[in-house]
């Protein structure tokens, strides 16, 4: 399988800013029906990640993403193989991973995304091979 990222990825990224506070970034992800959004800075190279389990903290009103954020961030190529994001998403027991080209985000890709390429494919057991009559016939 030669799938690469990009073409499974969301090209359309919703992004928050480290300045920006815990309500604005609520409501992007409420408006936006998601569950995280990679942080970046003014170049649009990624420095953190706020998922909606960092935001059900009670926090004070007014409080920027930047104190709460993720700062280690995941990112892949675009260009690569698929089987390089699923890598990254078992190894770090996470769900998105940014994608970039030239350290810029250009998309993301989640666990759902790479569902797609088992959809709809039917997969089948196969029997456990039977013992072989040319060893049965050396053993007698």
């Amino acid at each position: 399988m030669n799938v690469k990222i990009h073409e499974l990825m969301s090209t359309k990224v919703v992004t928050a800013q480290p300045h920006m506070s815990v309500e604005h970034v609520r409501d992007l992800l409420d408006k936006n029906n998601i569950s995280s959004v990679p942080v970046v800075d003014s170049e649009n190279r990624p420095v953190g990640v706020v998922s909606a389990t960092d935001l059900a903290q009670d926090l004070k009103a007014g409080t920027h993403i930047n104190t709460l954020m993720t700062e280690k961030v995941y990112t892949v190529p675009q260009y690569d193989d698929v089987s390089i994001a699923a890598r990254v998403m078992r190894n770090h027991k996470i769900h998105h991973v940014v994608v970039t080209h030239e350290q810029k985000v250009v998309g993301i890709i989640s666990a759902f995304d790479l569902m797609k390429l088992v959809e709809g494919h039917r997969f089948v057991a196969k029997n456990a091979p039977t013992p072989s009559k040319r060893k049965a016939a050396k053993r007698a």
